[in-house]
């Protein structure tokens, strides 16, 4: 079976990154979306028994109260490697099968902690978007309606943006968007990257 060429694409909280998977979604590429893909995971019914019996109090009626979850585990590294143990292998079994379906030349994996996972090495290429700290606070606390210091807190949970661009830098086939501007000059950037990176969808 011929897999679909992976581009990978991640992205600081606020850069971003969701504006450029619709981008990428409307040029015709399929977007395998792992933030979707852990949502269903923990939908399961045997998931939910896992979580419950390692986190109690975060299951109620059938579902999983997520708020509760993230405000067990985040500052618990040893809470967060016991969840990331539960559902990072379902996550990952899950992408492979979406994977597969694909009958694109490319696939997106759009993976916020990609870096994180050190992911990057099974990328045929990368997407790094990127945009200043203070728009990105912006963008977030708009959207979201969390305070600054809730967004800091989440981003400090995640490589500093300086690091994703160095190694995108180390990866031999990547790009980096700035995203501090307007939509149409993101789009021209992600067109302008797609043809550097030699990444299109065969006719």
């Amino acid at each position: 079976m011929n897999l679909p060429r992976r581009l990978g694409l991640t992205g600081s909280i606020g850069a971003g990154k969701s504006t450029v998977a619709e981008l990428l979604r409307n040029r015709g590429f399929p977007v395998l979306d792992a933030d979707a893909v852990a949502r269903e995971v923990t939908e399961d019914p045997a998931v939910l028994r896992e979580l419950a019996a390692a986190f109690p109090g975060v299951v109620h009626g059938g579902r999983l109260d997520r708020a509760a979850l993230a405000s067990r585990v985040f500052g618990d590294p040893a809470a967060l490697a016991q969840l990331n143990a539960l559902t990072h292998p379902r996550v990952r079994a899950r992408m492979a099968e979406l994977e597969k379906a694909c009958q694109a030349s490319w696939a997106v994996h759009d993976i916020p902690l990609l870096f994180e996972g050190g992911l990057e090495s099974g990328m045929d290429a990368l997407l790094v978007v990127d945009a200043p700290l203070e728009t990105r606070l912006e963008r977030v606390r708009s959207r979201s309606g969390l305070s600054e210091a809730e967004v800091l807190a989440r981003d400090a949970r995640q490589l500093p943006a300086s690091e994703k661009r160095r190694r995108a830098a180390a990866h031999p086939r990547a790009a980096v968007l700035d995203n501090a501007g307007s939509l149409r000059e993101l789009e021209q950037q992600l067109d302008q990257a797609l043809r550097q990176l030699g990444v299109e969808l065969a006719h």
